[in-house]
C-alpha cells in the first residue's frame, strides 16, 4: 500500500513541476499560510525558530514561515519531484529552506533539532499509524518546542460536493479505517482516517501538551471549478491544533 501510495504521490507531485512559474509568482506574492495559522504561530515565529516540515509538498509554506520570521526550515516530503522542485523555488527566492528525500515516520533527524515542527495540509492522510508520527514529530522538538498542525478535518471524506445542498457519502463512515481517494491525488491512492480525537490523543500520548485546537468551516483547499455547499459554513472542513513540549 505504501508503494502504491508513492506511486500515486509522485504522480501528483508532477503538478508542482508543470505549476512551477505560477508557484514561483506566489511565493513572490504573498504568503500561503492562512490567516488563523500566522495568527497562532505568531509567538513561535517572532522567536525566529528552526522548522522542520514534515510532508513539505510544494514549498510554499516554507517560504512563507522564513518570511513570516522562522530562522529556517528544513523540509522533510517522500516525493523527489516535490523536494527538487521546492529546493530550486527557496533557492530561487533565496530563502533559508532545505529539502531531505525521506518517508515518515522515521525522520532522518537528529533529536531535538526544532523549535518548530510544522505539518498539515494534506499530510496526516498518509499516516497509517499516528501514535508513531507524533513519537517521530516529538522527538524532533528542543524543550520548549511546538508542533502545529492545520489540516483537513477528519469529517471531511464524509462531505459530498453537491452544489446544492451538502450531503453525506453512503460509502464512507467517520470511525473507517480508510478510504480510496477518488478526486486528488487519485490514481486510486488510500488516505488513512483517524478521528479528531484519535488525532489528539496520538499527540498527547507523544508527551505533548495540547494548546489549543480549533475547528473552522474552510477548507484549505478549493479544487478549481467546485463550489460545494459543503464549504459554505455549516460544516467542519479543517482543523488546527498546537501542542508544545514543556
Amino acid at each position: 500500500m505504501t508503494k502504491r501510495n508513492r506511486v500515486a504521490w509522485e504522480a501528483a507531485s508532477q503538478k508542482h513541476v508543470r505549476e512551477y512559474q505560477d508557484l514561483l509568482d506566489q511565493a513572490r506574492s504573498g504568503s500561503s499560510l492562512l490567516a488563523c495559522e500566522l495568527d497562532l504561530l505568531h509567538p513561535t515565529l517572532r522567536s525566529a525558530p528552526d522548522v522542520v516540515h514534515l510532508q513539505s509538498g510544494h514549498g510554499l509554506d516554507d517560504i512563507a514561515l522564513v518570511a513570516a520570521g522562522a530562522r529556517s526550515v528544513l523540509g522533510i516530503d517522500f516525493s523527489e519531484t516535490a523536494a527538487t522542485a521546492a529546493q530550486r523555488r527557496a533557492d530561487e527566492l533565496g530563502a533559508a529552506c532545505r529539502y531531505v528525500v525521506a518517508e515518515l515516520p522515521g525522520a532522518p533527524l537528529r533529536d531535538e533539532c526544532a523549535d518548530l515542527v510544522y505539518t498539515g495540509k494534506g499530510a496526516l492522510i498518509w499516516m497509517p499509524d499516528l501514535p508513531v508520527w507524533a513519537r517521530d514529530a516529538a522527538r524532533l522538538l528542543r524543550p520548549g518546542g511546538t508542533l502545529f498542525v492545520h489540516e483537513a478535518h477528519p469529517a471531511v471524506p464524509l462531505w459530498t460536493w453537491d452544489d446544492d445542498e451538502p450531503r453525506i457519502r453512503p460509502d464512507r463512515g467517520y470511525f473507517a479505517r480508510s478510504h480510496v481517494n477518488d478526486t486528488f491525488p487519485a490514481n486510486g491512492a488510500v488516505e488513512w482516517q483517524a478521528s479528531l480525537g484519535e488525532i489528539i490523543n496520538a499527540v498527547i500520548s507523544a508527551g505533548l501538551r495540547i494548546a489549543h485546537v480549533a475547528e473552522h468551516p474552510e477548507p484549505f483547499w478549493r479544487p478549481d471549478g467546485v463550489t460545494a455547499a459543503a464549504w459554505r459554513g455549516r460544516l467542519p472542513n479543517s482543523f488546527s491544533l498546537l501542542a508544545q513540549r514543556d
